[in-house]
């Protein structure tokens, strides 16, 4: 899909707005800012929330990050890690659900692999890093390319993305991040698992009463599978690299377009119940 074919989120039609189950979004670049969660991006996830619609974070950050999310955000859910797993904490049973794609035994074999993936990485990338947030993950490998550390070129990305397709894993590139892992999942496939298992639904038949938000390379397999995806504006900065966009783009950047994606949604549901 070509950047320019990207329609303003304020087109978004108030029909699908007034028929959707649920919106999922990345979280990093998407309601973050900068590296920041601002006020009014968090208050939209609560918006949406307390509209009655299934608001999941669909994130590669870790499991660690990804346990805090789902029991003290206002959220059904979170799919981490670029789709390892999902979270869903139970309130009234006071309960984690968990649910990972690979098995125990399969994760251990796959992090010795990876450790020793990272030795060459850091060795043939310079001023690539291990993410900060790798000692919270259960099932990949974050190779750090501008969160923490100054900002690589994208020749370097695309060294990174090679050494991890040249082992025999999954290489994804987010805004801060190259993910890696061994296994055949991405966001959508967990998501499909998600939607199943806490909402009794088939994502293929209801794919249509979803809004997925999102803005960088990862979130290829949601673009591509959602008619309805909604990318924040800085989703242009990675177009070149993106062969599937989102239907809708926001005017403003990071957790402002966020807002933006919120505030359309919210308006169109509340424009169609005042005329009801």
């Amino acid at each position: 899909m070509a950047e320019a074919t990207m329609r303003p989120v304020s087109s978004l039609p108030t029909e699908v707005a007034r028929n959707l189950v649920g919106v999922f979004t990345d979280i990093d670049d998407t309601i973050t800012t900068d590296g920041r969660l601002p006020a009014a991006a968090y208050g939209a996830l609560e918006r949406l929330h307390d509209a009655g619609l299934v608001v999941v974070p669909i994130t590669g950050r870790p499991a660690g990050w990804c346990d805090m999310v789902a029991r003290f955000w206002p959220v059904s859910g979170v799919v981490g890690e670029n789709g390892a797993f999902y979270f869903r904490y139970d309130h009234k049973a006071r309960k984690m659900i968990r649910h990972f794609a690979a098995s125990p035994t399969e994760r251990v074999a796959n992090r010795r692999k990876l450790e020793a993936l990272a030795e060459r990485i850091l060795k043939d990338v310079p001023g690539a890093a291990i993410a900060s947030d790798q000692l919270y993950r259960e099932a990949d490998l974050a190779i750090d390319f501008r969160e923490d550390v100054e900002p690589l070129p994208p020749e370097a990305i695309d060294r990174i993305v090679a050494l991890f397709d040249e082992a025999g894993a999954v290489a994804k590139v987010s805004s801060i991040h190259v993910n890696g892992w061994f296994g055949e999942y991405d966001k959508l496939s967990m998501t499909r698992v998600f939607v199943r298992d806490a909402l009794g639904l088939d994502l293929e038949a209801t794919r249509s009463q979803f809004v997925f938000c999102g803005d960088s390379p990862n979130d290829e397999p949601m673009f591509q599978f959602f008619p309805y995806g909604c990318g924040v504006a800085n989703v242009r900065d990675f177009a070149s690299r993106m062969s599937s966009l989102p239907a809708f783009v926001s005017e403003a950047r990071g957790g402002e377009g966020f807002v933006e994606i919120a505030n359309r949604i919210l308006s169109a549901r509340a424009g169609s119940a005042g005329k009801a």
